[in-house]
């Protein structure tokens, strides 16, 4: 009986003895395995990947500032509200602006008139020396005349010294009008009525004062989002004062911040993927690198680290990276400013140089909403030396100036600024 059960024992201990040893040998192959395949999937792929999450929107925050002291007597938008590139933001009370465009005109018209006068003097004393020139002549005749008639007798010595004084007093008369006419030439010489230094002058001034009249209207340089919008009605404010930020959200880009190590091969140009938190994994934006940061974000910092001070601990430093992205996904799919962001860079061809030397073609922003104040107020000069120039020129001057219709046009005269409180409207403040 002890025999056979020491042959059963004997028969089922190498049975699970064996098996133990085929679990062991798959468990250690399945890990080898997962290993190879996870190896091979890094050579392929994710050695040529650098992501990070620390990655957020950027975008231009563009402040509305005023140019010129004024009271706040409008406003024409609020927070969250969507504004064009052109629209009137907040309206500066014009009273002052207004009388010194006023003093500024009537000193070029009076200008103008002093200037044509200066242009009639000097053909009025053209005319005075070519009259000295004759009387000269004359007393110069009659003295050669008496002269003649001197050596016979026929004539005494007082006439004959009348006669010379007479053709001194001539000469002195022909010099001093001569240098007249010198002198008011030193004046006009080389010069039109528009191109006189003392009509430039007094444009000029029109142009100032004009241009403060219209800069107490504050046009929005771009469209875009309002926000930070601190500015009241009443409130007096100065040059630089910001009174709220107008934010283009299609003109966004992606900042993400990489380690040292990650950007060894990262080169501009490269592809990168990007997801947002707000629309989770299934939105993938997809961007190009646009330029690495010149510093570490410690180096930038408000208080930048101090290395030497003796204690020191290795921290690994992170650069930030621009992203810039497909405008039609953005269109697609709105980010704003500050969202958090996932960036994935593809750095396959990590060729060329890390930092080449970009530089833009033209200029990376611009607008042109206050190049109309300039086309306007050269308009309006224009017509006030037209309307105090003669009959004759100012006839030339209408038909030559083109688009006569720019007069009408005026800061004063646009539409009425609307306080907006969410959706509702309150009345016009004048």
């Amino acid at each position: 009986m002890s025999t056979q059960t020491d042959n059963a024992r004997n028969g089922t201990q190498p049975s699970k003895s064996s098996r133990r040893w085929r679990w062991l040998a798959g468990i250690v192959g399945g890990f080898l395995a997962v290993a190879l395949v996870y190896t091979a999937y890094w050579a392929q792929v994710l050695r040529y990947h650098q992501t990070t999450d620390d990655a957020y929107v950027g975008g231009n925050v563009v402040q509305i500032t005023p140019q010129i002291p004024g009271t706040v007597v409008g406003i024409g938008a609020d927070d969250t509200q969507f504004v064009k590139t052109g629209q009137a933001l907040v309206r500066l009370d014009q009273a002052d602006a207004k009388v010194a465009l006023d003093q500024a005109e009537a000193q070029l018209a009076r200008t103008v008139r002093d200037v044509r006068n200066l242009f009639a003097t000097s053909a009025q004393l053209e005319a005075a020396v070519q009259q000295r020139q004759t009387d000269l002549a004359a007393a110069q005749s009659d003295l050669a005349r008496r002269q003649r008639l001197g050596t016979s007798g026929a004539v005494s010595g007082e006439e004959l010294q009348h006669a010379i004084d007479a053709v001194k007093a001539s000469q002195a008369a022909l010099l001093a009008a001569q240098q007249q006419l010198a002198a008011n030439r030193a004046r006009v010489d080389g010069t039109t009525l528009k191109d006189h230094p003392q009509v430039r002058d007094a444009a000029a001034a029109v142009r100032n004062a004009y241009l403060t009249l219209a800069r107490t209207e504050l046009p929005a340089p771009v469209s875009g989002f309002v926000a930070r919008r601190n500015v009241q009605l009443g409130q007096r404010v100065s040059p630089g004062t910001a009174l709220m930020a107008v934010v283009p959200l299609e003109q966004v880009w992606v900042d993400a911040n990489f380690k040292e190590p990650q950007l060894a091969r990262m080169r501009v140009g490269q592809p990168v993927a990007l997801t947002a938190d707000l629309y989770g994994a299934s939105t993938v934006f997809h961007g190009k690198v646009a330029g690495f940061g010149a510093g570490t974000g410690s180096a930038f910092a408000l208080l930048p680290a101090q290395n030497a001070t003796g204690n020191w601990i290795k921290i690994v430093q992170r650069v930030p990276v621009r992203i810039a992205l497909d405008p039609r996904e953005v269109a697609a799919h709105p980010l704003q400013i500050g969202l958090s962001m996932k960036a994935d860079v593809d750095v396959r061809g990590g060729e060329g140089a890390r930092l080449p030397q970009l530089a833009g073609a033209s200029a990376a922003w611009s607008t042109d909403v206050f190049d109309s104040s300039d086309a306007l107020a050269d308009a309006r000069v224009a017509a006030i030396i037209a309307a105090n120039q003669s009959a004759s020129a100012r006839a030339a001057a209408e038909r030559s100036t083109p688009d006569r219709k720019l007069l009408a046009s005026s800061p004063s005269a646009g539409v009425p600024l609307r306080l907006h409180a969410g959706a509702a409207q309150q009345p016009s403040v004048d």
